[in-house]
């Protein structure tokens, strides 16, 4: 009996730490930019402000602003322009940094965009940049 209890007594002593020690481990920068886009969609300017890296560059074929205030302030200034907002991920491409999401995106339900979003992320998983190439669909 004692040398079970001793012998679970070494065991949990060995594991304990091990568990308290692990990190959680951060999402993809490909969940990062579903979260991103789906907060965009949402209109959720918070949501999207919390996923910007301080020092981030959106860049599309109208703007380009630096720095994380600029960029909320331009995303604000889109969700105000946009009664309703739908996006549809037609493809995703992720490498070590970077994600490729090619978009087709909805605004009030009538104008159709189909864009490339090349978003970029730091170590600690914020959003560096976004370069946003409008294309077309495939309809002839």
């Amino acid at each position: 009996m004692y040398f079970k209890i001793g012998l679970l007594a070494l065991l949990l002593s060995n594991i304990a730490p091990k568990i308290n020690n692990m990190d959680a481990t951060p999402p993809s920068h490909k969940a990062t930019c579903i979260a991103y886009l789906e907060k965009y969609a949402a209109k959720d300017l918070k949501g999207v402000a919390d996923l910007f890296a301080d020092d981030i560059v959106l860049r599309d074929w109208k703007i380009r602003v630096v720095g994380k205030e600029l960029a909320v302030s331009e995303t604000k200034k889109n969700f105000k322009n946009a009664e309703s907002l739908s996006i549809d991920i037609l493809h995703l491409h992720e490498s070590e940094n970077t994600v490729a999401a090619e978009l087709k995106i909805v605004v009030n339900n009538t104008e159709v965009l189909y864009v490339v979003d090349i978003i970029t992320f730091n170590d600690s998983g914020k959003i560096t940049s976004i370069r946003a190439y409008l294309g077309r669909g495939d309809e002839e």
